[in-house]
């Protein structure tokens, strides 16, 4: 993992606490929170507040995070909000936490500059003791003040100076007018300057969930299912209908395609589809050729056709098929038949511009593990988890293709991949079950690598 981390590739973006004064305050709302202090003298931090350091030091890398739901935060600078979440037990936590930072900016700017901000992701599910109570999860609220309670105590300054405005003998109550310029030496000009937080509640819906080996949940879609990573008996009974694990591809294609959530990236606005697939293949020959100790040189294209031949008819099926899409694409010809049973299935598709696109994609990298990059930039936890088991020469070619092709430029290579960032408007026609065609003569539209799936609906 020392590759990764010099890399830029893990714990990369962190916010460094330094200052005395930063440290102080962060151990005032680390007390607050969990009764504990750290002792170092420099650390960094996420989105969240968690440190690595501080973890390593409690013994306790959970220490913001008790039973993996509820997470707390502390907040020392608005900064955090281009930081990653570390030990992320919920897709939709750093999401909540982004998105309350950049709506409530000004408040927390003031507020940071004088104090650590310390707070809660709160639902109504304090233990996980059972995969039915993910389903409990509908609405997470933001709980936030600083730890001297500059938010709750501007509010109640704000009331006494209503009742200061409005109570008939409120210019003679010597006690109100005290108690109002006590408070004010501590909250400011709250006339001026509200200490208020603002957008503090936020809808959970569809979401991932790393506890009970793994949980697809998508409840708002026309057709509700969960989807475990490990095998979907062990998860008991839930409040659902369809319950699918891994092994129940053709079921999950089905499930993505009735939902209108993913699409064929030869067919995807945008997309540059042979490059794309070239380099799923490339990615494909790196792994084969590791697993067996063949030398794949500086991983160059040329290093991996020639290391392609040598594998030859002990490729696998994942390459094969992608390779044969890859001929259809360039040269035309016969449209391969590749249907969600085949290997390389998944790998051929990405999620549809959506509110769910980035866990859609997370999906579809968990599904198709050999395809790196998507892995990386879709769901780190997996990839961290995946690589400290990868043979040393893919850990060194995945390594350095990340900081050569991704690091330098992730916002490109994100729009190149999925495409631009879906917008915050009301879901649109890809909420409708169903491919709405373009052109009736489009064999991609018409079939796409669906096979025998898209045929059987039309």
């Amino acid at each position: 993992m020392k590759r990764l981390i010099s890399k830029g590739l893990m714990f990369g973006n962190l916010i460094p606490v330094e200052s005395p004064a930063l440290i102080e305050r962060y151990n005032r709302a680390l007390k607050a929170l969990t009764g504990k202090e750290t002792k170092l003298t420099d650390f960094h931090i996420d989105i969240s507040g968690y440190s690595p350091e501080v973890g390593d030091e409690l013994g306790d890398d959970l220490y913001l995070n008790k039973n993996g739901c509820n997470r707390q935060f502390i907040l020392l600078t608005t900064d955090q909000k281009s930081a990653p979440l570390l030990n992320a037990k919920f897709s939709t936590s750093r999401g909540i936490l982004t998105r309350f930072i950049a709506e409530n900016e000004a408040q927390l700017f003031t507020l940071t500059a004088r104090d650590a901000v310390a707070g809660e992701l709160e639902n109504t599910v304090f233990e996980l003791t059972a995969p039915a109570k993910l389903f409990d999860i509908r609405r997470i609220t933001v709980i936030a003040d600083t730890t001297g309670n500059h938010v709750a105590e501007g509010a109640r300054l704000s009331g006494l100076i209503d009742r200061f405005r409005t109570e008939e003998d409120g210019w003679w109550d010597d006690v109100l007018i005290a108690e109002m310029i006590t408070l004010a030496q501590k909250t400011g000009d709250v006339t001026r300057n509200p200490v208020t937080l603002k957008a503090t509640s936020f809808d959970q819906g569809n979401f991932w969930t790393a506890h009970f080996g793994g949980v697809y949940v998508f409840r708002d879609v026309d057709h509700p299912a969960a989807i475990s990573v490990g095998p979907k008996e062990a998860l008991g009974a839930l409040p659902i209908r369809y319950v699918f694990d891994m092994a129940d591809r053709n079921q999950i294609a089905k499930f993505l395609e009735i939902n209108d959530l993913v699409e064929p990236i030869v067919n995807a606005p945008g997309a540059d589809a042979a490059a794309i697939l070239r380099q799923k293949m490339d990615f494909i020959v790196v792994a084969a050729a590791a697993e067996l100790g063949l030398d794949i040189g500086h991983g160059s294209r040329r290093d991996l056709r020639q290391a392609a031949a040598v594998l030859g008819a002990r490729l696998p099926d994942e390459f094969q098929g992608l390779s044969a899409l890859l001929r259809w694409v360039e040269t035309g010809g016969q449209w391969p038949r590749i249907t969600s049973a085949h290997p390389s299935y998944f790998y051929t598709l990405r999620a549809k511009s959506h509110a769910d696109r980035d866990l859609v994609n997370m999906l579809l990298a968990e599904l198709s593990t050999l395809d790196v990059r998507q892995l990386f930039i879709c769901h780190k936890e997996l990839f961290y988890h995946l690589y400290r088991s990868w043979p040393e020469a893919k850990k060194e070619f995945v390594a350095d293709f990340l900081e050569r092709e991704y690091q330098i430029d992730k916002d490109g290579a994100r729009r190149a991949l999925f495409g631009p960032e879906p917008g915050m408007e009301e879901p649109g026609p890809w909420a409708r079950p169903g491919w709405p065609l373009k052109r009736k003569d489009d064999i991609v539209e018409a079939v796409g690598p669906w096979g025998a799936v898209t045929r059987s609906r039309r």
